[in-house]
């Protein structure tokens, strides 16, 4: 394997002479971008060079970037000082919206800008961020590498203008139906229980209500504790949606409820038959006292705990070993027949084309030397540099690390079992996120596969995929602005309302006399609109995919 060393490499860089101000032109449909005289840089810079960029940080770590060691290596190897704005996770939205507000005191960029969308459009139209396809064709050899090798994400990052507003996250990890995405809240079910019952592993939605029963009966988890089932509901990954695939047609629910048909027609899964009948079900299971009574309300921290306190028998999550005591006791529960004798393994929605998140990391108009921030930023596409800024890094010393650094210069993920604190908890401290991409193609050439995600496609291939009846999800496509505007005016409120009868269904029951006036509901709220808009952009994608 040929090594890399960012500390003598050398990027020929073409310099940018950005039109915009730093308080920019509302409107403004110019790239923003023309070429200037050549200039080379040469990491590391003969002088130092400083640059602003904005990010954030989960709670509970240093909200100091440059302690992190990530950051000090590339200092140490540029000679380029990053001046940080950080900013806690869970405040960042609102801090960087803030932040952005203020055009007098823009940094050059964000590091982990997490912009939706219609953010991207909204900023650039407002001048203050600028489109980067010039910087990423002159400047940017990794990250043009990754496009130009992988034409459909270039693609999915292009405007509907034609621009390319921000530097991408991407991670890819498997294709198609074996991809890591293609189904995100598991159902992890206790075996422990199970084999000191002697019950085999539910295979119908009735075998798993005679099932919870009996972890409740037989108080599994003693002196009252045992929770049969718990989730979060409308909680992304830790939510129940999968296991409404046993009923109906089997679109189950995901977080934005939205599938596709064979026959290529989009899908609300929360106005479904089988979304009905599967509520109905939920709801009996309630009423026996089967599922958590906290599930409507209860938090991440809350519903860990209680796995941590060895209390499920039945949980929802992307990877039990964050939520439970010990995940050998766990597995995932298979698709489960139900009463009609349907069966399937819902696909989460957007997992066609793996892990993407255009709107990763921006320039501002207020950036002074893009030709640098470019430069600097494609080190983050290095390879070895993705996933260290993904997952973690190696050799800090009196801290556990995420790899080792082996002698053929490969990344290694180390067994992390017998540490105190989680493989997440361990991730948290040393990563740093930000424009990164970790390609299929890199494992077993710079960076081995973790176990984490290795016994997830396994599960993923060996108990789902012959049961995923659905062979599209809905794509990654960048909409024009007039249509995300429609689209957040009718999901607003059918998201809101959504979410607040499907927990509603689930506690008080009822469903099948109230449903008529909810159908009617969401019509109210522009269910067909939306739909409209969504079929017509999937009929587009469809044309222009398969050209």
């Amino acid at each position: 394997m040929r090594k890399k060393n960012l500390g003598k490499a050398v990027v020929l860089m073409t310099v940018a002479t950005m039109l915009l101000s730093a308080c920019g032109k509302a409107g403004s449909s110019t790239t923003g971008q023309v070429a200037g005289e050549n200039e080379d840089i040469s990491f590391p810079l003969e002088k130092t060079a400083e640059l602003s960029f904005i990010t954030s940080a989960e709670t509970g770590t240093t909200q100091e970037p440059n302690e992190r060691i990530i950051f000090q290596r590339l200092e140490d190897e540029t000679n380029a000082h990053i001046n940080w704005t950080c900013f806690v996770s869970d405040q960042f939205a609102d801090k960087k919206n803030l932040a952005l507000a203020n055009a007098k005191n823009l940094p050059d960029g964000l590091f982990s800008a997490d912009m939706s969308d219609y953010d991207l459009l909204r900023y650039a139209k407002q001048g203050v961020i600028i489109p980067v396809e010039e910087l990423i064709e002159n400047n940017m050899p990794n990250l043009k590498k990754v496009l130009d090798d992988n034409p459909e994400y270039k693609a999915m990052i292009t405007a509907p203008d034609g621009h390319i507003y921000a530097f991408p996250w991407i991670e890819q990890l498997g294709s198609g139906k074996e991809a890591i995405q293609t189904i995100g809240g598991m159902p992890f079910i206790n075996k422990k229980w199970l084999d000191e019952l002697g019950l085999p592993v539910p295979t119908t939605t009735e075998e798993l209500k005679e099932t919870l029963v009996a972890f409740k009966e037989n108080d599994m988890a003693g002196d009252g504790q045992t929770i049969p089932m718990s989730f979060i509901m409308n909680g992304g990954n830790e939510d129940m949606g999968f296991i409404l695939g046993a009923f109906g047609d089997g679109y189950g629910d995901v977080p934005d409820h939205i599938a596709v048909s064979n026959d290529k027609k989009v899908v609300y899964t929360a106005a479904q038959d089988g979304y009905k009948e599967g509520l109905i079900w939920m709801h009996d299971l309630a009423e026996a006292g089967l599922i958590d009574p906290e599930a409507y309300t209860h938090d991440w921290s809350t519903y860990v705990a209680k796995g941590k306190a060895g209390r499920y028998g039945l949980c929802f999550t992307w990877d039990c070993a964050s939520i439970v005591q010990d995940s050998n006791d766990f597995i995932p529960l298979p698709a489960l027949t139900g009463p009609e004798g349907q069966k399937n393994a819902p696909r989460a929605s957007r997992s066609d084309t793996s892990g993407l998140q255009r709107g990763r990391c921006v320039l501002t108009a207020a950036c002074k030397n893009p030709t640098l921030a470019a430069a600097w930023l494609d080190l983050m596409y290095d390879p070895q540099q993705s996933a260290q800024n993904n997952w973690g890094t190696y050799g800090e010393e009196g801290k556990a690390n995420i790899f080792e650094k082996t002698d053929d210069g490969m990344l290694k993920h180390l067994d992390l079992s017998g540490e105190s604190q989680s493989p997440w908890e361990i991730r948290t401290t040393q990563m740093v996120g930000g424009p990164l991409a970790v390609m299929d193609s890199y494992y077993g050439t710079y960076v081995t596969c973790p176990d984490d995600a290795q016994y997830r496609l396994d599960w993923i291939k060996d108990v789902y995929v012959a049961d995923m009846k659905e062979d599209y999800v809905y794509p990654n496509i960048f909409m024009s602005q007039n249509d995300l505007d429609n689209i957040n005016q009718y999901t607003t409120d059918l998201d809101s309302y959504v979410n607040r009868m499907k927990s509603d269904f689930v506690m008080n029951g009822n469903v099948e006399e109230r449903w008529d006036e909810y159908i009617t509901t969401l019509e109210g709220y522009g269910l067909s609109k939306y739909l409209e808009i969504m079929q017509t952009n999937l009929d587009n994608y469809f044309v222009n995919h398969e050209k």
